[in-house]
């Protein structure tokens, strides 16, 4: 029997978001109500969200990560999320998880924050 925590071979590294749910435009419009302190785009356009997985009963789970391990508001970012998620109609439950794999760069951010931060 293989370990189910195992990358399997083929298999995205970022798990796809639930882009089909009723709830998942709002949940996006949510993330991108919360900046990075020290840059200003939000998290959603710079590429910090990898999923929005929401399930049947609405519960929403956010798998992101930061622009560096050491970020200082790295304690903090999970409940900044989670805090502009929860208010929506219809949202159960939100969990947020910070995942360093794989690490964020550059050209994970939408051409928008690009614009915005000089890069095009």
């Amino acid at each position: 029997m293989t370990d189910t925590t195992e990358q399997l071979e083929g298999a995205p590294l970022i798990k796809p978001s639930s882009t089909e749910h009723p709830l998942y435009d709002n949940v996006v419009e949510a993330c991108r109500s919360v900046y990075d302190p020290e840059i200003p785009v939000n998290i959603y356009d710079l590429g910090l969200v990898y999923t929005i997985d929401i399930d049947s009963e609405n519960a929403v789970q956010v798998i992101m990560t930061l622009t560096a391990p050491g970020c200082p508001v790295a304690g903090e970012m999970p409940g900044w999320v989670a805090d502009a998620i929860e208010p929506l109609p219809g949202v159960k439950t939100v969990d947020v998880e910070i995942t360093w794999d794989p690490p964020w760069g550059m050209d994970m951010m939408t051409d928008e924050a690009r614009l915005e931060l000089g890069f095009m």
